[in-house]
């Protein structure tokens, strides 16, 4: 059974407890420039705040761990604030690799304004202490061309192709199913009751957590809000650290994530080769 550690308090302070180097995977989401207000608790969030936590997300992260940060930016007097890239940048420059730049799409916006193509994205940056020891990639991708024959080709001069050999791995045809592309098409929350603003997918927590960790492996979430990280931990057979300010949606994580322990609608199953989409209905 997994290790599950709720901490209720400033994250910062909390993480200073954890020695150098034991978290696997960290998956998380934090403010996003003033979008949310978080019952006031934003007015404690601003870019001096990241710098010290994205130091300590650098020192608690094994030597290839991951960090998946999932943020947007906020738009004032009519500019997007960069607050992301800028983000991105930092967490290089205090030594994390930035390994892939994801992207989470939506299946539909919020705010639609008139002088702007709607917004149904956010970034997922994936960072990596060194070289990512794990990566279990999900595929589910349904290939078109399933069955048929791959060829590597030369381009000729005239413009036309040459076949020049057949891989030995596709004598048995295309496969039915490939690695998913890193644009994730993910419904976001739609039916919101748990009381929390802005309640983060269990899916999208759960297939980082497959991609990025292993079994036992140790998942942090530094901005656990509704918990729902901390679910897709415990789905996983993976032990879970979640930190949370608001004493309000910490008893919200908690409560969801003691709830799931009790009661699993279904039994978490091994990534495969097969197509099938690892996901929950929660």
């Amino acid at each position: 059974m997994s290790d599950i550690k709720l901490l209720q308090g400033d994250c910062l302070e909390l993480m200073k407890n954890i020695p150098n180097n034991t978290i696997d995977l960290t998956v998380t989401s934090p403010p996003y420039d003033n979008i949310r207000t978080y019952n006031g608790n934003i007015s404690q969030w601003n870019f001096e705040k990241f710098q010290d936590i994205a130091k300590e997300l650098y020192r608690i992260t094994k030597d290839g761990g991951v960090v998946v940060w999932i943020v947007n930016d906020g738009t004032i007097n009519g500019s997007e604030t960069g607050t992301s890239f800028k983000q991105a940048l930092y967490f290089k420059g205090v030594g994390f690799r930035l390994h892939d730049t994801m992207i989470w799409k939506k299946e539909s916006f919020s705010f639609p304004e008139s002088v702007r193509y709607p917004q149904i994205f956010e970034y997922m940056f994936i960072l990596s202490k060194g070289k990512n020891k794990t990566y279990n990639p999900i595929k589910d991708r349904k290939n078109k061309k399933a069955g048929t024959k791959l060829c590597g080709t030369d381009r000729l001069a005239d413009g036309t192709f040459k076949v020049r050999y057949e891989r030995e791995s596709d004598k048995g045809g295309v496969k039915p199913f490939g690695v998913r592309f890193n644009v994730w098409e993910i419904p976001s929350e739609k039916a919101n009751k748990t009381g929390h603003p802005a309640v983060f997918p269990v899916r999208l927590a759960q297939d980082h957590i497959i991609s990025w960790s292993n079994e036992g492996d140790t998942v942090l979430d530094c901005f656990m809000g509704s918990g729902s990280t901390g679910i897709a931990a415990a789905n996983c057979n993976r032990n879970f650290i979640g930190m949370e300010l608001n004493e309000e949606y910490f008893k919200i994580a908690k409560d969801r994530i003691e709830h799931q322990q009790k009661f699993p609608e279904m039994p978490y199953k091994k990534p495969s080769n097969d197509g099938v989409k690892h996901k929950r209905l929660f």
